[in-house]
């Protein structure tokens, strides 16, 4: 052992051996904080390799750096005080993560009150006793020093040797950054989250990233004034669709209720899928809410959504503007451009509260920020649900049961009126079939890929998973008084696998075209709205872009005063052309133009020779595309919000917005109310409506799908008798839903 510590002593005497050991020191500080403090969303053995690398090429590169220096003193000073950084920004990050649940950007350390907020006060009320061991090493150097067990290497490392070095953690990064694409394609440009950047290349590289991600949005926004508000107030003026008088005020102080329907297209409505020769309904209780006179659904809206998918489309229902042309908006801007979005705007006008409900990490898509922005009172993420396990959770989160019945402890606290919205996740790609015990028994799809094969088994999930609820709002009367809109956010079979699809939805693989990918972006938008009864199905084309000035009016409130670039959906003034993300690309009850070619909508013929009236009109189409989305990019990108005045809205404090202890914070506005509480909990007697959810099976809603099949002719045989039940056991034990 003595002969260990005396080879160790000289080993880091040694600059090269300072340098390694300095390099894994870091890494294991920074594993510990991975494991302990962090949640890194980590999930099998493949990302938590990438994790543990993740550290060493960053670090030994900086680190690295100081091999060059050849006079001793500059290069001891040097490596110390750059280790010294580099630890900083590491424990910085733990400390600010414990508070915040985030890691640090270099907006927010540009933002000083933020910074203080985060590494000032939290610093020492955030401080463990247990965080002393990532402090252990620098005692132990000052130890050895004092007692000169290590001393300094007056030989310089030769330039080959300080060059080999260098190429090594290149090297080392270039291997790293291949594994983690591998395991999160579109890393870097799409973002996702700040704790994806960090797992998979490290709190140093997670800096950079931060670094170039700040510079390209304070670029864009340095260079918008004041005076490029005047084309944007004209387009969204000029654009205005006044509201429909049957419609208007219609839901006014009404609870909002957005149930998020994950990767949900629009032909699963009244899909029936063919299995065993037998016909299963795959949305039945989304079906009778489509067809109900209690529902407002729409026939022909398309989901609008580019890089940002998801966050797209909240983008898009929230604030009434598009995601970006590239990468996403919540990603890039969220956590710090104005946003005049629905949450803040119910709250100032009618008082109401607001919530979003998500079984994954709040910092996926950067929604612990954006969230703040946009004016959400409470933000209940993956941290406030159960325990995720391989049996009540997959990649992206907890099953949908589990966290619509975890949410219940929560939404019955929010203050009414309230503004929430439920994001589900188990209709999400790869449509994984893992659900166990209760929740299997729905057939798979009968094709070459595994993925379509799944989806209709996860949308009839989410589809029990949805009745459920509303169940629980009819038991606690929350129904009666609230307006529910369900949307789909994107496609979920996407343009590859289409042509594999086709088959199932009565199309030919072999003509498949851009046209037939273009109408497969309908996605389900259905506004139920309990006690109306001239509920119908509307055929009018729109987008998401619509949503939020279709809900405001629905609510009473007049969309004029908002720079928001899409229009009421229900207005007799609505303008039928559907905007998609990718430039050129639109869709209108006449003409679709897609994959760089046109067509006639209602027969999907393509138009090869157009005559001139045709040409004009597909050119004035492509025109206000451009025009719509190039208003929205200039609002976007340039935070032109900051500049304007007219909304009638006071500045957002987002400093009294806090995600963390979010219950206690109901809990304490309830009290304070008292008998002035308007909370589900309190008008229920201060008892809770937990236990009035339930979610049943598919097969406890429709037992007569799986009754065994009698031939009239030999009903009494014991032989197909048993015959029928081997079959149904046969699908039971081949199909299950995440």
């Amino acid at each position: 052992m003595k002969t260990f510590f005396k080879n160790l002593r000289q080993f880091i005497s040694t600059r090269l051996g300072l340098v390694l050991s300095l390099v894994f020191l870091i890494w294991l500080k920074t594993v510990i904080a991975y494991y302990f403090v962090f949640d890194l969303d980590l999930g099998g053995i493949y990302q938590h390799f990438i994790a543990l690398i993740s550290p060493v090429a960053t670090t030994l590169f900086l680190l690295g750096l100081t091999l060059y220096i050849k006079n001793t003193k500059v290069f001891y000073i040097t490596v110390s005080l750059l280790y010294t950084l580099i630890f900083a920004w590491l424990f910085s990050n733990v400390i600010y993560f414990r508070e915040f649940s985030d890691f640090i950007t270099v907006n927010t350390m540009l933002a000083s009150s933020s910074v203080s907020a985060g590494l000032g006060e939290a610093a020492l009320k955030l401080f463990r006793f247990v965080d002393l061991i990532f402090l252990f090493d620098f005692f132990l150097f000052g130890y050895l020093i004092y007692k000169k067990k290590i001393t300094a290497d007056e030989r310089p490392l030769d330039k080959r040797s300080s060059f080999a070095v260098t190429a090594l953690s290149v090297m080392l990064f270039s291997v790293n950054l291949f594994l983690a694409e591998i395991d999160r394609p579109e890393l870097l440009s799409r973002g996702f989250s700040n704790s994806y950047i960090v797992r998979a290349l490290g709190p140093n590289a997670f800096l950079a990233y931060s670094a170039n991600q700040t510079y390209s949005a304070r670029q864009d926004r340095a260079g918008a004034t004041e005076e490029d508000l005047v084309p944007v107030e004209a387009y969204v003026s000029e654009n205005y669709a006044k509201p429909n008088p049957d419609y208007y005020g219609i839901a006014k102080g009404r609870n909002v209720i957005y149930v998020h329907l994950e990767s949900f297209q629009q032909f699963l409505i009244d899909y029936q899928l063919e299995s065993e020769g037998e016909s299963y309904e795959v949305t039945p209780f989304l079906n009778s809410l489509y067809h109900s006179e209690q529902t407002l659904s729409f026939s022909n809206f398309f989901n609008q959504v580019k890089a940002g998918k998801t966050s797209d489309s909240e983008t898009l229902l929230d604030t009434g503007l598009f995601g970006l042309s590239q990468g996403s908006f919540m990603v890039t801007y969220g956590g710090t451009n104005t946003q005049v979005a629905a949450p803040n705007i119910l709250s100032q006008l009618e008082g109401y509260s607001s919530a979003v409900f998500h079984g994954n990490a709040g910092t996926f898509w950067n929604r612990n920020q954006t969230y703040k922005q946009w004016g959400y009172q409470y933000f209940f993420d993956a941290s406030y649900f159960s325990k995720q396990t391989s049996e009540n959770s997959f990649q992206y989160g907890l099953n949908d049961k589990v966290m619509l019945k975890d949410s219940i402890e929560y939404l019955e606290h929010l203050q009414q009126p309230f503004y929430t919205k439920y994001i589900t996740v188990s209709n999400h790609y790869p449509y994984t079939t893992s659900l166990v015990g209760d929740e299997v028994g729905f057939p798979l799809a009968e094709t070459e890929d595994e993925t379509i094969n799944g989806y209709f088994a996860t949308a009839n999930y989410l589809d029990a998973a949805v009745e459920a609820f509303f169940n629980y709002l009819k038991e606690t009367g929350l129904y009666d008084n609230s307006i529910i809109i369900l949307y789909g956010d994107h496609y979920g079979i996407s343009n590859s696998r289409n042509p594999s699809l086709a088959p199932l939805i009565g199309e030919n693989s072999e003509t498949w075209s851009p046209y037939d990918n273009a109408m497969l972006q309908r996605v389900p938008y259905m506004i139920h709205i309990p006690g109306i009864t001239n509920g119908k199905i509307i055929d009018t084309y729109a987008g998401q872009v619509d949503a939020l000035p279709t809900l405001l009016h629905l609510l009473g409130i007049d969309s004029a005063r908002y720079l928001q670039v899409g229009q009421d959906a229900l207005s007799p003034d609505h303008n039928q052309v559907v905007a998609l993300r990718t430039s050129g690309y639109f869709i209108t009850p006449t003409y679709t133009s897609y994959g760089g070619r046109n067509y006639y909508t209602e027969s999907g013929e393509e138009i090869t020779v157009p005559d001139e009236s045709t040409t004009e009109a597909i050119q004035e189409a492509r025109d206000a595309t451009t025009l719509q989305l190039s208003i929205s990019d200039a609002i976007q990108t340039g935070d032109l919000l900051r500049f304007y005045k007219d909304s009638g809205l006071e500045k957002l404090d987002m400093s009294k917005i806090s995600y963390q202890n979010s219950l206690e914070q109901e809990l304490t506005l309830e009290k304070e109310l008292g008998s002035a509480s308007t909370s589900l909990y309190s008008q229920n007697g201060n008892k809770s409506t937990i236990d009035l959810f339930n979610a049943p099976t598919y097969k406890a809603l429709h037992p007569e799908q799986f009754e065994p099949k009698e031939d009239p002719e030999t009903s009494e045989s014991s032989s197909e008798t048993e015959e029928s039940s081997s079959l149904e056991e046969s699908s039971n034990s081949s199909t299950s839903n995440p």
